[in-house]
Order: structure tokens, then sequence, then C-alpha cells
């Protein structure tokens, strides 16, 4: 047996299990650390394994002179297997945050139900996985990967398409989700900062990330851990500022507000274009549709609809609210940010949003941060998004568990897909050196030579009782 600690800037990976096992999975972290590298980054240079006395160190790996392995902290608060590595159709992964399912009373004192993030097509999902950080493209597909320049100059409804291109389960970030991510970075008291003034946060400037190459947006999840959604390494990245992100299953039209049923905006066959059947009006606790009346710098959330129509933008905390309505709360529209704003064309016509704010928007950004006043066909140099995932029949391979670090998932029904559960750290420029040639053959199912056939009977999929 032996245990694995890897580090990669702010990305680690904790094995435990037999050795061909630890050097499989060691070898696949070096494949997309390398794949993934930061610019200027030279492999295979990593920092150190870590192994805690007592086990076998790996034929070939240097420990040096390493501290023991320590029993990881515990995980970030709403989340179970905080940080996961899962690939796509393509083979190509995505670093990923589970969530698991909280209900509206948990998140903002509201009733019972779930929230609406993880009702999705009549079921209700114990977890969903949104994207660490602001999506990359990658011939034509979206990725979650650190170091990285945001994606830029995207419509909703391609990068819809986009993102339901990449398989089963996989979507563009709802407007459900969102609202879940920013009604639970305040109920933890860990609203986000992030890039809100030429690569800094405005409020401080030693809080900054490293900037993208002629640009002042940042690189993703390069900044600190205040820019995430709970101020922790494992949290969700860049929700305040930076880029404006997309999201798909909300919008305005005609100055009434309108929503996907519960998160239908994650299914490919949600009907959510300009004429789609698939709209559901907003409503208050009493099931009437809210309007908003804007003008200059007053907005009004009512249910009059003689009051609707106008343009504006305002502060959260300015922003009138004229009824009672659950269905704001779970959307995350409203004053949960006083100094965030909000812009809403409420006249004729359809308007989708966009939400966090620029790099340049100062106090003005921020996750409750909404932009209600652009029509789909918006592409912004701007505007970038994030995928996000639902899938049920998630699997853990027993021989390594939650509690020990590297996890294998794939699914029931395609028991062959592959991810790595990573770990979020800091970077440690000690010198390691996993040998190229062990690296090389990870994938082919071993390190111990090219030939060397890997036995597909080592591991039980705990949920569908498969041997994979």
């Amino acid at each position: 047996m032996a245990k694995v600690k890897l580090d990669y800037m702010s990305l680690s990976m904790r094995a435990e299990g037999s050795d061909d096992m630890v050097r499989e999975l060691s070898g696949r972290f070096l494949d997309m650390a390398d794949k993934y590298a930061a610019p200027g980054f030279y492999f295979p240079a990593l920092p150190p394994s870590v192994f805690e006395d007592g086990c076998r160190d790996p034929e070939e790996l240097n420990t040096g002179d390493m501290k023991p392995l320590t029993t990881p902290k515990e995980v970030a608060p709403g989340a179970d297997w905080d940080v996961v590595a899962i690939y796509d159709d393509a083979g190509i992964p995505s670093i990923m945050h589970r969530f698991r399912r909280m209900s509206n009373k948990e998140l903002f004192g509201g009733s019972d139900k779930p929230h609406p993030a993880f009702i999705i097509g009549g079921e209700v999902y114990d977890e969903i996985y949104i994207s660490v950080y602001p999506n990359v493209m990658i011939n034509g597909k979206p990725y979650s990967l650190p170091f990285q320049k945001p994606a830029e100059n995207i419509t909703l409804d391609d990068f819809s398409k986009a993102c339901f291109s990449k398989g089963e389960g996989w979507h563009p970030m709802t407007a459900a989700e969102w609202g879940f991510l920013a009604n639970l970075s305040l109920k933890l008291g860990t609203l986000p900062h992030g890039n809100t003034d030429y690569g800094a946060w405005h409020g401080d400037h030693k809080e900054h990330g490293q900037k993208a190459p002629n640009s002042n947006r940042t690189l993703t999840g390069t900044g600190p851990e205040t820019w995430t959604h709970d101020h922790t390494k494992t949290g969700v990245h860049d929700l305040c500022g930076n880029i404006w992100e997309v999201l798909a299953g909300l919008r305005i039209k005609n100055g009434v507000l309108m929503v996907a049923a519960n998160n239908d905006a994650a299914l490919p066959e949600t009907d959510l274009t300009q004429c789609g059947d698939d709209w559901k009006l907003l409503t208050d606790d009493k099931g009437a549709p809210v309007y908003v009346s804007a003008s200059g710098s007053e907005i009004v959330f009512t249910t009059d609809n003689d009051e609707a129509g106008g343009v504006g933008s305002s502060e959260w905390g300015k922003v009138k609210t004229e009824c009672k309505s659950e269905m704001l709360k779970e959307y995350a529209l409203f004053a949960g940010e006083e100094e965030a704003y909000c812009y809403i064309d409420a006249t004729e016509g359809e308007y989708i949003p966009l939400r966090g704010g620029n790099w340049n928007n100062g106090e003005s950004a921020g996750v409750f941060n909404l932009n209600l006043n652009n029509p789909r066909s918006n592409s912004w140099t701007n505007n970038g998004g994030r995928s996000a995932l639902h899938h049920k029949n998630i699997f853990v391979r027993r021989d390594s568990t939650p509690d020990m670090g590297a996890v294998i998932y794939g699914s029931q029904s395609v028991c062959g897909s592959k991810g790595i559960r990573f770990r979020s750290g800091q970077h440690d420029r000690k010198k390691y050196v996993l040998p190229r040639k062990r690296k090389r053959y990870a994938r082919r199912g071993g390190i111990e030579g090219r030939n060397a056939k890997r036995n597909k009977h080592d591991s039980k999929c705990v949920e569908c009782d498969l041997r994979v």
C-alpha cells in the first residue's frame, strides 16, 4: 500500500491504495497538469510526492525530505468530495465542484422544498456539479481549467449548444444554479471578492490575480481564497467581476420575468428559444406574475402589470420589491449585496441575464450583480460562461474512498467514464519528478511496461455492482 500527494499550483491530488493504482492515478494527474500547465511552467518538474510513515514508497518516486501525509481538513460547507475532475465525451477533464442538495429553508429561511437547482425534469437530484472556473473553449467545447484566459465573445445559444455537446448531463450554468451559489455565499457570510479593478479587487489591491497577456482579465483561479464562493481554496472561483457570465433559464420579456421550470434549463430538450413553449412566469407566493417597473435609478418588482416597463439601473439596496416571492429569493433577485448593481430593460422585447460583473465594475460587481438588459444575440468581448453537470448513478471505486483522496467516477450505463478527485492546495516549488516513461504508460493500464494490460477486475462499482 502507498499514499501520495501531488501538487500543481492550486491543485493537488491525494491517493491511497495499491502501488499500481497510485502510480496510474499519479500519471493521470501529471498528464492533465502537463497538458494544461500555466504559461512558462516547466515539466516534468512537480512539487513533492508525500508518503505517510509506514507506507511503502512506490518504486522510483523520490520522497526526499518530506513531512508525513496529514489527514485532510473538513471539506467546504455545502460540499462533499468538494473538487473533482470529470471527463466529457471528448476525454478532456473539467475541474468541478460538487454540491449536495439543500432546501430553501436551509439556504434563506424559505419553505422546505428543495432549491430548484436540484429539481431537473421533475426529479429531485441529490447533487449537482458546477465548474470551479469560468470556462475556456477547446475544440468548440467548454472546460473548467485553472490558469486559463476565460472564453469571451459568446452568445447564450451558442454556448448552450457547446455545453450540451459534451455529453449526458452537461449543460450551461443556469440561473437557478447561480441563484443557489449566491444564496449559499450569503448564508456562509462569504460573498466572493474578485477582479473588479483592472486585475485586483477594488476593496483591497493586495487581493489580485495573474493577468492574462495584454488584458485586464485575470487567468482563471489565480486570485486568493476570498475570490471563491466560500472563501476556501476548494470553492468556486471568479463569480465576482473579471467577465460577465451568461446564464440559461431566466429572461425578462415585455416587462414580465420568466424562468424555466425549476432547473429544466439544464435539459437540452427544454425549449427556451425566444418563442419557446417551456418558459414559465416567475410568480409571487400567491401565484401572480412578477413584473418590473424601471425608470432611471428606480427599479420596482411588482405584480401590477400597469406599472411594467422602462429601463433602469440601481444598487440592489435601493431596489423596491412590492410583493413577497420565494422565487425571487431562489434566483438571487434581491439585495443580497447592497452595493451590487441591478440593470434591467423592461421595455418591449426579450432580454437575457448576465451576472457577476466585469473587471472594471468596482463595487457594483458581485455574485448578486444582475445585467438583464441584453438581447440573446449579444456577444460582447466581456461575455463568458461556465458549464455544469447533473448525473445520476455516480460511483466511487472501492479501493479509494472519499477520506483517502483520489476517486474514480462514472455511471451505471457508462462505467468507462472516468475522473479524478483533486483537493486544492498551495503550490510548493520543491522538485518532484515522475519519470516520463511511467507517465507515458499510465493511460495504458499501468506503468510496468508498454505491453502491460489493465486488469479490469481490480475494483468494483459501488452503485451498480459491476466490476470496472
